[in-house]
């Protein structure tokens, strides 16, 4: 077979795969733990009223993460997954809120409200994890490394940029054998590669693939959940007119 007919056969089987495991999520209910999980009275009512866009059921079902897992949630934010992450994992789980050093380097505060949610009693199974990006690290082997709409960051002038492929290889060295990652990001257009960081926060599913299976991790493959077509990729994600409603790749890969 001739490489580019060998290309095509392999896109072609992840594109199979991915349209199975889409319609299984839409087939089967979701867990009780994450239906418990996204129905926390402990959310704030912020959070709750990104879920119809956000979809957490459905994208964490995707990722397959069940009672006592050990999740990374890598740069997360105000925790809007952390939370449901920390319920859904329980008391056996653990749940690691990975904010990288630079991050604090330039803002001394920007931990301090994944300080205050892993104090929160409710939330106890949840840890801070202050980590330079090029050097990552975590306590312990985790089943799932997660990140999401902030994969994209790590290649604007704030991290550097990051060395994504030093990144990449430190998220699979931080994950055990079958460990799943998980990449939530805006669509750029098809072939800009990583030239819309900066000034539209999107990246080129394209270019994430190709980085992070450079480390070793194999396509598991892509959900359609946070698809919108009615996002022309051009404008900037914050823009009134499309925030919220962003076409976003929903990736999953598992190192072998």
């Amino acid at each position: 077979m001739r490489p580019q007919a060998r290309f095509v056969s392999m896109f072609a089987g992840v594109v199979l795969s991915t349209a199975t495991m889409t319609q299984a999520i839409a087939a089967d209910s979701v867990s009780p733990a994450i239906t418990a999980a996204v129905a926390d009275a402990g959310r704030p009512d912020a959070d709750k009223q990104r879920d119809a866009d956000r979809r957490p059921a459905e994208v964490i079902t995707f990722a397959g993460i069940k009672v006592g897992d050990r999740v990374a949630d890598f740069m997360p934010g105000g925790g809007y997954f952390t939370r449901i992450f920390s319920k859904i994992v329980g008391r056996r789980g653990k749940v690691y809120a990975v904010i990288p050093a630079e991050s604090v380097k330039s803002n001394a505060k920007a931990a301090d409200g994944m300080n205050a949610l892993a104090a929160d009693p409710n939330y106890s199974n949840t840890m801070v994890v202050i980590t330079p990006v090029n050097k990552l690290e975590v306590p312990e082997p985790l089943d799932v490394f997660w990140t999401s709409l902030n994969y994209h960051d790590l290649h604007n002038k704030s991290f550097g940029p990051a060395d994504m492929k030093a990144f990449n290889e430190a998220v699979f060295r931080a994950l055990r054998p079958g460990g799943i990652y998980m990449i939530i990001d805006h669509v750029a257009e098809p072939g800009h590669g990583a030239k819309d960081t900066e000034a539209m926060h999107r990246i080129d599913r394209a270019t994430v693939t190709t980085e992070v299976t450079a480390a070793g991790f194999q396509v598991l493959g892509e959900s359609d959940l946070l698809k919108h077509e009615g996002d022309d990729h051009k404008g900037k994600v914050f823009d009134s007119n499309v925030r919220g409603k962003t076409d976003q790749f929903v990736m999953r890969f598992r190192k072998p």
